[in-house]
């Protein structure tokens, strides 16, 4: 039955498992002058330093054990199997909550804020503020693959699939939150089911609207000219990757689905960029084996070209949308709040001009990956969101 959830665990073959490593023991690496910054992509010193841990330090069985820990399903939506992570709280009264992630990412972004989420009293806090948590993969992400047809790049979809899947799990209200593209699916979900969406909670906002003009930097007030002019060298020099993704994903998939080194550096480029700009390496702002357990995820599942494939389509809807401007001309459906980090170039006078957000909190630590980089922060923002929403 196409409405059936059915219990799921990770269990990579250990020939895939194999595979991997002797594909990282032949890598061909490039000759020749290699620059040592950041500035042109990942250092070889770097990536090749990353590639050996990878193949000989670093414990795949390990953290599949420990995933399979975590309650894991399958169900069929629209033709498409859709994985999820489903964790209930302790407590009876705990708020539904759906987290959504976007790109380069899967529900294994949220795994350290299961436990403050779910079970606040053992975390140190209200357990009023206790969530039930839904972590569905986007299709074509993760174990949710393959991608049966085409047209799962469109949010808006996506967010349909999600109030199916809420409403299958039989929770008639709950909260929302997303990141990202999942910010976008959030959004929408938040205007699909109004009626059953308590509020909307985001991050990583800016990721969602990329091809936008740069910035006029002394038009925005001076507490935000920093993150201005971070958006627009982002808009300069930081956006190859989504323009490949974007009009090329059949071109680039074969490399991605081929190499576990290109595997590796089209990912660990975007945290080194995106986490928290003053740690200088993405293991000083995520813990290096938490990094390649998801990035261990793309390359097993082969999800880089099918989430490269999920970007182009959702960029041809994105580039269709009239307006092209991410701000929020009208109130939202329902409450909706935003958490800013340090790395984010999300900016309140551009996104929300008429105030129609009603919560807002900066925080001077974090980036695009919070539920990784500073776990606590984004738990405490949560409960305190939809504190008065229950």
């Amino acid at each position: 039955m196409e409405n059936e959830i059915r219990p799921f665990r990770i269990d990579v073959p250990q020939a895939d498992l194999d595979d991997l490593a002797d594909r990282l023991g032949r890598t061909r690496w490039p000759r020749g002058v290699q620059s040592t910054s950041w500035t042109r992509g990942v250092p070889l010193g770097y990536l090749r330093d990353l590639a050996r841990y990878w193949a000989e330090e670093f414990d795949w069985r390990a953290q599949e054990a420990a995933l399979n820990e975590i309650p894991q399903f399958v169900t069929t939506i629209d033709g498409q199997d859709v994985h999820f992570m489903h964790v209930r709280s302790p407590e009876p009264d705990a708020l539904p909550l759906v987290l959504t992630h976007g790109w380069p990412s899967s529900p294994l972004e949220f795994r350290r804020v299961i436990g403050p989420l779910t079970d606040p009293r053992a975390h140190g806090g209200d357990p009023a503020d206790a969530f039930h948590v839904v972590l569905p993969s986007l299709p074509g992400y993760g174990f949710s693959t393959p991608v049966r047809e085409e047209g799962w790049g469109n949010l808006f979809r996506v967010a349909s699939a999600w109030a199916e899947l809420m409403a299958r799990l039989g929770y008639e209200r709950y909260g929302v939150h997303g990141t990202d593209a999942g910010a976008g699916v959030a959004s929408l979900l938040g205007m699909i089911a109004a009626d059953r969406a308590a509020g909307v909670h985001l991050t990583g906002t800016s990721a969602a609207m990329p091809f936008g003009p740069p910035i006029d930097v002394e038009a925005v007030p001076a507490a935000d000219r920093a993150r201005a002019e971070r958006f627009n060298r982002l808009q300069r020099e930081g956006l190859g990757y989504l323009h490949i993704q974007a009009t090329r994903p059949q071109t680039l998939g074969y490399g991605l689905n081929d190499s576990p080194v290109a595997q590796l550096a089209w990912i660990v480029e975007k945290f080194a960029e995106w986490t928290d700009p003053a740690l200088a390496l993405p293991e000083e702002a995520v813990d290096r084996d938490d990094l390649l357990t998801a990035i261990s995820v793309y390359w097993f599942t082969g999800s880089g070209a099918s989430s490269a494939h999920g970007t182009y389509e959702g960029m041809q809807a994105y580039r269709e949308m009239a307006g092209n401007s991410g701000d929020w001309e009208a109130a939202p459906p329902v409450p909706t709040g935003v958490a800013v980090f340090a790395g984010d170039d999300t900016i309140r006078s551009l996104m929300d001009p008429a105030g129609h957000i009603g919560h807002w909190s900066e925080y001077d630590r974090g980036g695009h990956f919070p539920a990784m980089e500073v776990p606590e922060l984004l738990s405490g923002d949560l409960r305190k969101f939809f504190r008065p929403l229950r």
